[in-house]
């Protein structure tokens, strides 16, 4: 409270409080910077970790109280539940474009194929994180589905199959993908998969042409190829099975054929009797044997092929 000398006069009590009235609103507008800058940080935060717009982020902010837990779970059901309307509405759009997504790991690797309507899309960073989630949901199912089986393990998986998958803390990729939709506004769809374990001394090569180079942990790109072989020489078993998945994706082989096979010339179709890309002058059965290797499977995946196309 403002004590005032009796001796004062009219004037000087007016300004006294004047001077208290100033006071109080500087420090009001203090403290209201404050508050602001406090929720703009929370606003911030929320923004980055969820991805959604700074309306929406806002709008959940007040909804709960600047509670950031309780906005972002309820972000992600909002927008779960705006992607499911989407996904339904652009169900019959064609998705021919995308990505196909490998991962090669210890005695076991996984091909994806995720379609999305355009190649703008495909390049969203939000797409090949979704590439990302079903190479690595199709592969955890590889593992679980094989711990006990020794020997060659090969599984194809169907669009039906893929949705069933479970990523992160049991969210369907089925969920997944109506959630990506719901964000980028395109449909899409989770093509098919190939899963391959291998025994020990046997080795997996790969090869995606038209990578993205800011994905590392799992390449993607237009065409990818697995193959599975034996042999070759120490130290360059990976650049082999490199050269024999370059081979595949370039050439389209169809089916294996023997290594006494005689070639057919262009339209030739088996892969061990065509030319090699990477040496005109063999054979693939020519350059195995060079190399002391054996090829004894492939999967050659190309974005946006028809089933018929692939087999």
């Amino acid at each position: 409270m403002l004590s005032i000398p009796v001796f004062w006069g009219t004037g000087m009590i007016v300004e006294a409080f004047r001077q208290v009235s100033v006071g109080q609103h500087v420090q009001s507008l203090h403290t209201g910077c404050q508050l602001l800058a406090a929720e703009k940080a929370l606003l911030m935060k929320l923004r980055k970790s969820t991805g959604y717009t700074f309306i929406n982020c806002k709008k959940a902010l007040e909804k709960f109280d600047n509670d950031v837990a309780q906005a972002e779970t309820w972000l992600h059901e909002q927008a779960q539940k705006e992607g499911w309307s989407k996904a339904n509405k652009l169900e019959g759009r064609k998705a021919k474009e995308g990505l196909i997504g490998v991962f090669v790991g210890d005695k076991a690797a996984v091909m994806v194929e995720v379609n999305c309507e355009t190649d703008f899309v495909a390049r969203n960073e939000k797409f090949q994180q979704l590439v990302k989630d079903v190479t690595f949901a199709t592969l955890a199912h590889h593992r679980n589905k094989t711990q006990s089986q020794p020997g060659y393990v090969k599984s194809v998986l169907s669009s039906d199959d893929l949705s069933k998958l479970s990523v992160g803390e049991g969210t369907s990729l089925a969920d997944q993908v109506a959630l990506t939709i719901g964000r980028l506004g395109e449909n899409m769809s989770l093509k098919r998969a190939v899963t391959v374990g291998i025994p020990a001394e046997w080795k997996i090569g790969s090869y995606v042409h038209g990578g993205i180079s800011t994905q590392t942990e799992v390449a993607m790109g237009r065409y990818g190829a697995l193959v599975v072989f034996q042999g070759g020489k120490e130290g360059e078993q990976e650049m082999l099975g490199r050269k024999l998945g370059q081979h595949i994706v370039g050439e389209s082989p169809l089916s294996l054929g023997n290594m006494d096979d005689l070639p057919c010339g262009e339209s030739e179709t088996r892969l061990l009797p065509q030319t090699f890309l990477a040496d005109p002058s063999r054979t693939v059965a020519q350059f195995l044997r060079g190399q002391q290797a054996r090829v004894l499977d492939f999967v050659r995946f190309q974005c946006g092929e028809t089933t018929e196309d692939a087999e």
